[in-house]
């Protein structure tokens, strides 16, 4: 009897065995390339969030997660060739990123064509959900038009006139248009597009200087930017025209030279001293006792893309088949260090919380500290739905 018991046991062992399978989860993004700092952060949150999400074990129902990391250097071709053999010579059951929206732009397609999962983080352009969205696409990174709607929170007033400063790039224009979109009450005269390594503001500041000095009012200009530091135009001195400077969040050493800005308004998708909930506290004190930092604005977000897929996939059962990834991520909501996102159905957008915030110089931070004006809710922002499908 003990011996049979034994026996059964050890077929038991074995079945559950070959049950188990490894969870391929490709992670394309710029390990290397002007992006690189976002990147390095959204791959933290990402290995933070699947940990989080298993309690440590990195499996489920047995499964073990297997990351497997692509560098895309922040080429679309490149981006496009690491995605396509994720999925054909690496077997990924699903993947994430990019970093560049440009690249993101390009691998939409490869995601249709293999007929598997792209879950876009933290890549921006409202395009990316919009008019070159396909049904493989979901993103847990916010898009443009999230960012410019929450930003018109704090700047869209009658008798305010603004003109916009981005670099010229997918992320920039798709920026500048949301927020254009965006806007009800201020007045918009100029849109100044800049390639994305500009150094010298000179000439971009005085056609924005020019559009606004003799304009009644207050006068702000928006600026829409990823990597550099386009605050070198207020070294050309706007107050001398009473123009103002405004942006949204960004990364910590980004929002250092925010500290010559007291009391300038925006909105932010993340900033860590502002969610108060469970996830995030997890996040800011597991990530202090790993790397004696604060987790940063991309930290979050790939927290909150490995928190979705996980969620998934328990809901799945460990089950890996696209189209019931798709039938179970369509709608579902989950808690990140944001606080709850949900996919929207129709296009796959996760619906989520940004921060009106005033800058606050705090001598015991090297950044100017967003402080919290108030919380901008999902069912407050009317986001467009812009995919043709």
């Amino acid at each position: 009897m003990k011996n049979k018991l034994i026996a059964a046991v050890a077929l038991l062992c074995c079945a559950t065995a070959l049950q188990a399978k490894d969870i391929k989860i490709a992670h394309v993004y710029s390990k290397s390339g002007p992006l690189e700092a976002y990147a390095k952060q959204t791959q933290i949150g990402l290995m933070m969030g699947l940990d989080y999400a298993t309690g440590g074990t990195m499996q489920i129902n047995g499964n073990k997660l297997v990351v497997i990391e692509k560098d895309d250097q922040g080429k679309p071709d490149v981006g496009k060739s690491q995605l396509a053999a994720a999925y054909a010579d690496d077997k990924a059951d699903i993947a994430i990123g990019p970093t560049s929206s440009g690249v993101a732009l390009a691998l939409l397609p490869i995601a249709e064509e293999y007929k598997k999962i792209l879950l876009v983080e933290p890549a921006v352009a409202d395009a990316i959900t919009g008019e070159k969205w396909n049904r493989y696409i979901f993103r847990t990174g916010r898009n443009s038009s999230q960012d410019a709607i929450s930003n018109a929170v704090a700047l869209d007033k009658a008798g305010v006139t603004i003109a916009t400063m981005a670099q010229d790039t997918a992320f920039g224009r798709d920026g500048v248009k949301a927020f254009k979109d965006a806007l009800k009450n201020a007045k918009l005269v100029h849109e100044e597009y800049l390639p994305g390594n500009t150094t010298d503001f000179t000439a971009g500041a005085q056609r924005l200087f020019d559009s606004l000095k003799d304009k009644p009012g207050r006068k702000v200009i928006f600026i829409i930017w990823a990597g550099g530091n386009p605050f070198k135009i207020a070294d050309l001195d706007p107050k001398r025209y009473g123009i103002e400077i405004a942006t949204g969040g960004n990364i910590l050493p980004a929002m250092v030279a925010y500290k010559n800005f007291p009391g300038m308004e925006g909105a932010a998708y993340y900033y860590f001293g502002i969610p108060k909930n469970p996830v995030n506290n997890w996040l800011v004190s597991e990530h202090y006792k790993r790397y004696q930092t604060p987790p940063d604005f991309f930290t979050a977000g790939g927290m909150a893309a490995g928190i979705a897929v996980v969620e998934a996939l328990k809901k799945t059962g460990g089950n890996t088949n696209t189209e019931k990834l798709i039938s179970t991520m369509e709608g579902m909501s989950f808690e990140t260090p944001k606080g709850k996102m949900t996919f929207r159905k129709e296009d796959h957008q996760a619906m989520q919380s940004m921060y009106h915030f005033k800058i606050k110089v705090d001598p015991a931070f090297a950044w100017g500290v967003p402080e919290l004006v108030r919380e901008i809710k999902p069912e407050e922002m009317n986001v467009p739905i812009r995919n043709k499908r």
